[in-house]
């Protein structure tokens, strides 16, 4: 039985969300919440499975009870709320500063053709996330030092040719890793980056906005058409699989979603090793499922560099994990190694090539 904490101000919508979760006999409230300050203390003291979390509530809002539950008490939280995030890109980059959160928007009213569409994900969601494991989100510089991983050697890697692009897929604890990775990679990084992240319909701008402020790099949401340089990481948008050609431009194709998902870090993946093949470099990060396990095997097969975040940093480890099953990984690194284990190979390739000039 997943058990669940609702936490809203509104007395109406507690009582929509209960009669929707309690519906499905796999589910029960053990709970409810009036205002963020609540939900610290009763996340802390009723240990739920799940929390779904309202934004705009009294005494203390929905961004700061996830705040502190996620540093006191960490368990997957669900936002449910009828702001139009798509229209409030402060408040989508400050969500996806969280972590494990998840977000649906909920239809103005009951009656709303919708409101089906959004019970079957509420309660999709629910039983997805009460599998979701979750870390401490505030942690102190000492501790993030004294993690096993920032004190392995970084792998090393061989490939026979010059890196002309890195891709990267992401989902369910994403923002945060890409945000650990992307920051860690310098200005001169001399080959463009394409990442494709699971993301609530509206979050994509502002997912680009919190990382191009903390990056070196520019950070963007790709457009049908233009060509990638270096120095720029390019974002999947919203409703569109990404794939890149051998010309260097991004497509944005708005075909059947794969998996369940559009964009697909599959079909990134797949557009990359045909276009690319051995030139190319890969990672899958933290996230849910299985998207982009097939795709890396595509890379493996076609010569790639291909990387996959280690269980011990992910928030989940589905996708690294069904990727590593294919046998489609070449190496499994800490998630604070990433960015190293990146730059580093493509230094050695820059000193490898000078080298053979030079005979």
């Amino acid at each position: 039985m997943i058990r669940v904490l609702i936490v809203d101000d509104s007395a109406v919508l507690r009582q929509t969300t209960r009669f929707i979760l309690t519906s499905d006999a796999n589910i029960t409230v053990i709970g409810e919440a009036t205002n963020g300050a609540d939900a610290v203390a009763m996340a802390e003291r009723m240990r739920p499975d799940v929390i779904t979390m309202d934004i705009r509530m009294p005494k203390m809002d929905g961004p700061q009870a996830i705040r502190q539950i996620m540093a006191a008490s960490p368990v997957p939280i669900i936002v449910v709320t009828g702001v139009d995030l798509a229209h409030e890109l402060d408040l989508s980059t400050q969500l996806s500063k969280l972590g494990a959160v998840s977000i649906l928007q909920r239809p103005e009213v009951v009656s709303a053709p919708d409101f089906k569409v959004f019970t079957s994900k509420l309660i999709e969601q629910v039983k997805l996330m009460s599998t979701v494991k979750v870390v401490r989100r505030v942690r102190t510089e000492a501790a993030a030092l004294s993690d096993t991983g920032s004190k392995l050697p970084m792998p090393v890697l061989k490939t026979p040719v010059k890196t002309e692009i890195v891709a990267i897929g992401s989902s369910t604890g994403g923002p945060a890793a890409l945000h650990k990775l992307l920051g860690g990679i310098p200005a001169d990084f001399p080959v463009p980056i394409v990442v494709v992240q699971h993301i609530s319909f509206g979050f994509v701008q502002g997912l680009a906005d919190w990382l191009n402020d903390a990056c070196q790099l520019s950070v963007k949401v790709a457009q049908a058409g233009e060509k990638i340089h270096s120095g720029t990481v390019y974002l999947a948008p919203d409703n569109n699989h990404m794939l890149v050609d051998r010309l260097n431009r991004i497509m944005l194709n708005p075909s059947e979603p794969i998996g369940g998902h559009r964009p697909a870090v599959t079909a990134l993946f797949q557009s990359v090793a045909q276009s690319y093949g051995p030139a190319a470099m890969a990672v899958i990060l933290t996230g849910m499922g299985a998207d982009g396990a097939v795709g890396m095997r595509a890379l493996y097969e076609a010569g790639a560099v291909t990387i996959a975040q280690d269980e011990a940093s992910c928030v989940v480890f589905g996708m690294p994990k069904e990727a590593i099953a294919l046998g489609a990984v070449q190496q499994i690194v800490p998630l604070d190694r990433i960015a190293q284990t990146l730059t580093g190979l493509i230094a050695m390739q820059g000193a490898s090539l000078e080298k053979e000039k030079s005979l």
